[in-house]
């Protein structure tokens, strides 16, 4: 016998270190052909954030994005980065990178003063240009003040890093300093198969709260991966490698059953809700792992509500769940 259920789970999770601290510097430099490079140690492992940088640097500048090369091919040479991992780098690395881009613009008003005849502070720096204020007559380029002619070599340079380290409350183990969380929900309906004890994911429905979306598509395909890699956990992937013994282990992907889109629900649907935080860069916080972590609990609730069991234990594999139906005492 086939039954349905349905089930959500809510979730908040932390940007970065938000207790230890967690710097980042970023760099960029205006080039002799108006364009510019922004260097970083921040390695993007898929989640977008080479777009997501140039976006913000392209934004805080007021030039093409087409102008932005994003360099991070060397950490001899990189500036400083924790490492692209708890969900940090958006809201962290970020601010670095606007920081970085406002040093740059005013040491671009400083030296671009002589030549408009016209104070640092009466410059306004706009649509890939400098000019003055209330003047638009007087303007140079970006290319004609990096060019070889004029010699500039002007280089912004940034550094941010959430307030702290703070100690934690030994007793309620409270910290008094919070970079920034992200919140979602998850709606999830399975069909559960009594008779062997397989689970379908029929539909799966997300809505996250993450400040605000640099760039929107990276953003749902962060939504979707983590819907495939929860799906994953939930019902492939053992949270004990070596359990129970170092030989059962995977020695590759072609040993370690991940969810592909084969398992992705026939009805998805995700939704972003945007609500600034004044801390993160035009708003923004991180939240891409956490879109990975609501699926589980969704599921089992779903499981339960299809026929009456909590299961515990993962993953929920037909033998863990005809394992939990047994104990209940009833397939009906």
């Amino acid at each position: 016998m086939k039954k349905r259920g349905k089930g959500f789970s809510t979730i908040g999770y932390c940007t970065g270190f938000y207790g230890g601290g967690d710097p980042n510097q970023a760099q960029i430099n205006l080039k002799a052909d108006g364009t510019f490079d922004l260097l970083m140690g921040t390695v993007d492992i898929g989640q977008g954030c080479k777009t997501a940088m140039t976006q913000i640097a392209a934004e805080e500048l007021d030039v093409p994005i087409e102008s932005i090369t994003f360099i991070n091919r060397d950490t001899d040479v990189a500036p400083f980065c924790m490492g692209s991992f708890a969900s940090r780098v958006t809201f962290i690395a970020g601010n670095a990178v606007i920081k970085a881009c406002k040093d740059l613009k005013e040491k671009i008003k400083i030296f671009a003063a002589p030549m408009l005849d016209a104070k640092p502070e009466l410059l306004e720096i706009a649509d890939n240009k400098v000019s003055v204020k209330g003047d638009p007559d007087k303007t140079l380029s970006m290319a004609e003040i990096g060019g070889p002619s004029v010699g500039a070599n002007l280089t912004g340079l940034g550094v941010y890093a959430p307030a702290g380290p703070n100690e934690v409350d030994p007793e309620t183990g409270a910290q008094p300093n919070l970079a920034a969380a992200a919140f979602g929900v998850c709606i999830s309906e399975v069909e559960v198969d009594t008779e062997t004890g397989v689970v379908e994911v029929l539909k799966s429905f997300h809505v996250y709260e993450i400040g605000k979306a640099i760039s929107p598509l990276i953003c749902k395909g962060q939504i979707n991966g983590g819907a495939a890699m929860g799906i994953g956990m939930a019902f492939s992937e053992n949270a004990h490698p070596y359990w129970p013994s170092v030989e059962h282990a995977a020695d590759g992907l072609g040993d370690y059953v991940i969810a592909t889109a084969a398992d992705m629900p026939a009805e998805e649907k995700y939704a972003i809700v945007e609500v600034p935080h004044p801390d993160g860069p035009y708003g923004a916080k991180g939240f891409s792992e956490m879109s990975a972590n609501a699926q589980i609990p969704a599921i089992t609730a779903a499981i339960h509500d299809a026929v009456g069991v909590w299961i515990s234990e993962f993953p929920l594999t037909p033998e863990v769940v005809l394992k939990a139906l047994e104990s209940k005492g009833s397939f009906d």
